[in-house]
């Protein structure tokens, strides 16, 4: 599977908000605290080529979230606000593609390559990952525009989000996507 600009593959960037800043409230650690400059840089791209971009927007259903519509953090990063046309996308799921219309979207365009960027690796940027491979997409994960935070496991043991944020690629990593750096797609 190779990336190929020529294809106009839809740069997904996924909840990429600014209740993520709050490091505390999400576990205590974080691994990756360039992602979303990196995640910047991939919007930079796509908007010099003028190729599709989706802004996946979470907006929890809790009221107390960080996430909640009435939360500031619900709001882009500034990194990655969008502009124009581009679209935005909510959803309160982990899913981008359950409850929204983003697979119509995608194929009223003829999208068959996806690139994915966002937060958290483990949670909303793996199941999207894991629906779009199902659904037939060439899916390529960023692997540095993309983080997680420290998780506590059933018996109390601590894991680092570094840790998470690998084994999430790679059981992502050749089963639903093509897992690649920020060069690599520069590269492409």
């Amino acid at each position: 599977m190779t990336l190929n600009f020529q294809s106009k593959p839809a740069l997904l960037l996924i909840d990429i908000q600014q209740g993520f800043d709050d490091v505390a409230y999400w576990g205590g650690g974080r691994n990756n605290p360039d992602a979303e400059k990196k995640a910047g840089e991939l919007l930079q791209i796509w908007r010099e080529k003028d190729l599709p971009v989706f802004h996946i927007q979470h907006c929890s259903t809790t009221p107390g979230s960080r996430l909640h519509p009435s939360h500031l953090g619900n709001a882009f990063r500034e990194e990655v606000k969008p502009q124009g046309e581009e679209s935005v996308i909510k959803k309160n799921v982990n899913s981008a593609f359950i409850g929204t219309d983003l697979q119509e979207r995608l194929e009223s365009l003829g999208i068959t390559q996806l690139v994915i960027a966002g937060l958290t690796t483990d949670h909303c940027v793996s199941t999207t990952t894991r629906m779009a491979g199902n659904f037939g997409y060439e899916v390529f994960l960023v692997e540095d525009a993309t983080a997680t935070f420290d998780k506590v496991g059933v018996n109390g043991e601590k894991y680092t989000a570094q840790l998470i944020h690998d084994t999430a690629l790679a059981s992502l990593h050749k089963e639903f996507a093509e897992v690649v750096s920020i060069e690599e797609v520069k590269n492409a």
